[in-house]
């Protein structure tokens, strides 16, 4: 069989901790990683959940928000009562 290399880059704290983990359970830090992408590749998917927190906006959507805000609090913006209304006058003006 032949071999590949491949580099990975860590931050120093985290290699250390990973190591040391390998090491308590009797592994080196190549044979942990052959067994993650082995893994990987048997089961054609990441070994673990990857999540974000949904509940949490990002930046351009806290803008967003804002901007809608302050349109929504500006007495000079038109005010519809509902979006047949809105979509009636955009379908007029057209």
């Amino acid at each position: 069989m032949t071999y590949e290399n491949i580099s990975v880059r860590v931050d120093k704290e985290t290699k250390r901790k990973f190591n040391s983990f390998c090491d308590s359970v009797g592994l080196n830090p190549s044979s942990a990683i052959n067994l993650y992408i082995k893994k990987v590749v048997n089961d054609y998917k990441i070994p673990f959940e990857i999540a974000y927190d949904s509940s949490v906006p990002n930046a351009e959507t806290v803008a967003a928000m804002e901007e809608a805000d302050c349109i929504s609090r500006d007495p000079s913006v038109k005010k519809y009562k509902d979006f047949s209304e809105f979509l009636a006058e955009v379908q007029n003006a057209v």
